[in-house]
């Protein structure tokens, strides 16, 4: 990408912002009520010292630029500009470069005679171009303004122009609107008026948003608010190509937001978006411009800006919080919905509308839906739990009505929605309102089990000391801590606070000499009454020698791989977890104890205890077919018999049942178009054989719910094993109320895929990833847990292209065996980490990571909101390196799109709480209300340039300080920190 816009976002500090991007508006042939910005062309300036006139890029403005600015011409290069100022004021001087030399480089402004040192940050490569922007006091008359290869400068950039640009004067041509024609407005960089096409109000609409002029078309709208407070921003616009268009929103000059704009049916017809904002008293610069990380191609008709109050309260199971696709999108255009908009799009077959809800106990409830039909009659499946229910008849009329049916719930979490079974009319959701929903948490996932850490009950073991030191047993354990049990007799107990009758344990034994495993008993008793032995194992634990690891006591060490002293190939991963279901419910107050009964291991490391109360097995529904029925047996290979279900089933349009009983597979199950259903991951499990086994989906359509797929790997085996789910997935997937445990990976979406909604998933011990969604769109993975997952636990990784509107809510990660919690991995537009619960980081990750070590660079905006970080960041042994709990990384690609952190809160930090590094800049990086409190060293810690903003910003008992800069990123402080 080229242009000014796209240089101002990797380099300009946010401080001049407004600058940058009111000379790229002025130095157009727009009508505006101030003295106009002038540009001054490089290659037309005076040139000395070796500085000479050259075309050999692309990008630039005029009719070339200046080069010359090379080491052999240090201390004479000189580019000199004349300049004639109109009035006395503070003018603001832009310089158009490029420097394609990958770190920042130095020239000498000499204005008048008087010098100073500036900085250019690296820009992508020759052919893109950024600006640099100083303000100065300039008196009316002639001046020069210079950039020179001064002997102390590092020099080696080109020069394109130079552009002057006074100050603006206050309230020239704004207005309070309410409604802003786009023809009317201030015009630049390609933006112009047309009326070529059908539909549009006032006098025509504005064009030009083409790939021609990216970087540079914009509309500004000159917006003058009495009053100040909420406001909605509602742009009428037409996109006739076949995909969603991005445009980028700045006010007052400084980038907001990157707009997504859905495909209309064609040119003529037009269709709003709808940007609330919070706007001061006074005169504002509202401009939709297509910027550098956008893809443009839309034309717009106008700006209404309306009071943002709420057109109606907003209501439970508002629909515009809930997920959508398959052509449904959210919008506000017509009246009278509750909230903030309302979904509509169901026309095509398989567009859907589905709410992740909870509720205290199972039954049934009413799910009241309002609605309107804008042009006939509509039906739609009624969904709950991956199971169509029934079909909910919209009749036409006017108005927003209600009807109301009866649906089966479950205590915990549970999906509603809506999906359309065939193409047919639209039919406007406001809300799905279930008469017994329940609060969810506010961050992590809600569960249905309670957690016990064991350091906490009674115990007359050991306690370990807590410990982050990797390698050992406590710096694996949830919160840092367990109990080992080294005597016969040895035990701890937990009151049960809760009735329970489903336990997981988890725990760690030592390994045996050659790495396959020993095995003991553990003794389970209640109230003192002994009721089972549970047997526990290392088959799968225990890990050696360097990554991908193995689990031979004796595998190779190599120095290249295992870093300085070995700190990369130390033994580890000790920790492994066993399910035990109880024939009979414990009530609350009930003291479990685990003790020690046998000689068979040394000790027993007691982590925690998961206690619940496991639902009786589901019901096969009435027209699904069995897997029995076609040859399947619990404890035997049933792959050739889930095929042939698979098969009948999609032909039928009718789901496949997995009873109860452990149904082994020796290849992946491929499904399409078809819906699988279990009694519940408690009861109808798919086992792996050798690491083989799962299910592998592609195109659309497709539903996994309310099974088990246990693997049987002791290692990662990359290309010799199967993820329990995988998938090119089109559209339409739902995967929820799964448990995942010893495969490889538990959810991997392949690049391209779109579409695909996970809820309710119960990832553990994986040997790779937990959740990895490559190149994904529209992807959610939703109230889902994870724990002891040996790499990133959960991933958006934009391998093959950007991903984009991928969504991280409401899940819980603990104890990743390796990397990080949560994962980026460059991609965009409208990525987003929401809510989520982050704890006890092992090795080589961060608690949340935005990163560029993979994928392609990062294009939009990315959002990290609401999130608690908790005893993260850890030491990467093979750098080696200390990573922060949150740690922003520009790796292979800087990071210059907006990374917007919000509302996070950070705790008892290994290193740092918040980390950016490395070499590369990280611009447009924005924080507020943040709070890190806790840090084994510095609060804040810059380890790369760029530019980073902090408003309500608190940090709080730091081991070393509250901010380390030793790569000079320029810090932009807004109101109400503290601490740094």
């Amino acid at each position: 990408m080229t242009g000014p816009i796209a240089a101002w976002r990797r380099c300009c500090a946010l401080l001049v912002a407004a600058a940058v991007v009111g000379t790229a508006l002025a130095a157009t042939n727009a009508t505006i009520a101030q003295a106009e910005t002038t540009r001054h062309e490089a290659e037309l300036a005076l040139l000395t010292g070796g500085a000479t006139a050259a075309a050999d890029h692309a990008g630039y403005t005029g009719s070339g630029f200046v080069d010359g600015y090379t080491d052999g011409n240090k201390g004479t290069a000189t580019t000199s500009f004349a300049v004639e100022i109109a009035t006395d004021a503070e003018h603001t001087l832009t310089l158009r470069y490029a420097n394609g030399t990958g770190s920042p480089k130095t020239l000498t402004l000499i204005i008048d005679g008087a010098a100073q040192q500036v900085s250019l940050p690296a820009t992508a490569n020759w052919d893109d171009w950024a600006t640099h922007s100083v303000s100065v006091d300039l008196t009316s008359g002639a001046h020069t303004v210079a950039y020179r290869f001064g002997a102390a400068d590092s020099g080696n950039v080109n020069l394109d122009n130079l552009e002057v640009a006074p100050p603006p004067q206050p309230g020239a041509g704004y207005s309070t609107g309410p409604v802003f024609e786009a023809e009317a407005a201030t015009l630049a960089g390609g933006a112009v008026v047309a009326s070529d096409h059908a539909g549009y109000s006032g006098s025509g609409f504005v064009g030009g948003y083409t790939d021609a002029n990216s970087g540079s078309a914009s509309t500004t709208f000159k917006v003058r608010i009495s009053g100040g407070g909420a406001v909605d921003l509602v742009f009428r616009y037409a996109n006739g190509t076949p995909t969603d268009r991005t445009l980028s929103l700045v006010v007052d000059g400084a980038h907001v937001d990157q707009l997504s704009f859905p495909t209309t049916s064609n040119w003529d017809t037009w269709d709003t978006v709808t940007v609330a904002r919070s706007l001061p008293e006074g005169d504002h610069d509202i401009t939709l411009l297509y910027g550098s990380a956008d893809n443009g191609n839309v034309n717009l008709d106008r700006l209404d800006v309306v009071d943002g109050g709420e057109p109606q309260p907003a209501g439970p199971g508002e629909a515009e919080d809930a997920y959508v696709s398959g052509g449904a999108v959210v919008t506000a255009a017509t009246g009278g919905h509750s909230g903030t908009g309302y979904v509509e799009g169901f026309t095509a077959e398989g567009a859907r509308v589905v709410r992740a809800l909870g509720v205290e106990s199972a039954g049934t409830a009413t799910a009241t839906i309002r609605f309107t039909t804008p042009a006939s009659d509509r039906s739609l499946d009624l969904l709950v739990n991956a199971r169509v229910v029934g079909t909910v008849d919209f009749p036409s009329g006017t108005g927003w009505r209600t009807t109301a049916m009866s649906v089966p719930v479950r205590a915990g979490v549970n999906t509603v929605g809506l999906r359309a079974a065939s193409a047919g009319a639209d039919v406007f959701i406001d809300s799905i309102d279930v008469s017994t929903q329940a609060e969810l948490a506010a961050r992590g996932a809600t569960t249905t089990y309670r957690q016990y850490e064991a350091e906490a009950g009674s115990t007359d073991g050991t306690v370990l000391t807590p410990s982050r030191t990797y390698g050992t047993v406590a710096s694996e354990s949830s919160g840092r801590s367990a109990v080992r049990l080294d005597t016969t007799g040895e035990h701890v107990s937990i009151a049960l606070a809760s009735p329970a009758n489903g336990l997981v344990l988890r725990y760690s034994i030592p390994d045996n000499a050659t790495g396959t495993g020993l095995s003991t008993p553990l003794g389970l008793y209640a109230d003192g009454t002994k009721l089972t032995d549970v047997t526990l194992t290392s088959e799968h634990s225990w890990l050696y020698g360097a990554y991908p690891y193995l689990n031979d006591p004796n595998s190779p060490r190599p120095e290249d791989r295992c870093g300085p002293e070995g700190g990369a190939c130390v033994p580890h991963r000790f920790f492994d977890e066993v399910r035990v279901q109880l024939p009979d419910e414990l009530p609350a107050g009930t003291v479990l104890r685990l003790q020690k009964d046998s000689a068979a291991t040394s000790h027993i490391d007691i982590d925690l205890v998961e206690a619940e109360v496991v639902p009786p097995p589901l019901t096969r529904p009435s027209d699904a077919l069995s897997i029995i029925d076609f040859g399947a047996r619990s404890g035997q290979d049933a792959t050739t018999a889930i095929n042939a279900a698979v098969a009948q089933a999609r032909q039928q349009r009718v789901p496949v049942w997995i009873p109860e009983g452990d149904f082994r597979l020796t290849s992946a199950i491929q499904v399409s178009d078809v819906t699988v259903l279990g009694a519940g991951p408690w009861y109808s499990s798919i086992e792996q054989t050798n690491g083989r086994g799962g299910f592998y989906g592609s195109g659309g359509g497709v539903a996994i719910a309310d099974l088990a797929i246990l693997g049987d790997l002791t290692v990662r085996l990359d290309d010799a094993s199967d993820t329990a789910i995988e998938g090119d997935f089109a559209s339409d997937t739902l995967i929820q109320n799964v448990w995942i445990q010893h495969t490889k990976t538990a959810l991997w979406v392949r690049p391209g895929s779109k579409d695909v909604l996970a809820v309710g998933l119960r990832v553990r011990d994986t040997y790779a990833d937990g959740v990895n969604l490559r190149s994904s769109e529209n992807s959610r993975v939703v109230q889902s847990t994870f724990r002891n997952t040996g790499d990133d636990a959960m991933a958006m990784w934009s391998s093959d292209g950007p991903g984009s509107r991928n969504t991280f809510a409401f899940n819980t990660v603990q104890t990743p065996a390796l990397s990080n919690g949560i994962a980026v991995y460059g991609g965009g537009p409208d990525n987003r980490v929401e809510d989520n619960l982050v704890a006890d980081i092992v090795s080589a990750g961060a608690g949340i990571s935005i990163s560029t070590r993979f994928g392609v660079p990062f294009s939009g905006t990315t959002h990290v909101r609401r999130n608690t970080l908790e005893r993260a960041g850890s030491r990467e042994p093979g750098w080696p390196a200390e990573l922060g709990a949150l740690w922003i990384y520009a790796d292979i690609h800087p990071i210059n799109a907006p990374i917007v952190i919000r509302d996070m809160t950070i705790t008892d930090s290994t290193f740092s709480g918040v980390h950016m590094s490395w070499e590369k800049s990280i611009d447009q990086v924005s924080f507020e209300r943040v709070r890190v409190d806790g840090t084994g060293t510095y609060g804040l810690l810059f380890e790369a340039p760029g530019t980073t903003s902090f408003a309500d910003t608190t940090v709080l008992d730091t081991t070393l300080g509250g901010l380390s800069n030793p790569s000079d990123h320029t810090i932009i402080r807004g109101e109400g920190n503290s601490g740094f």
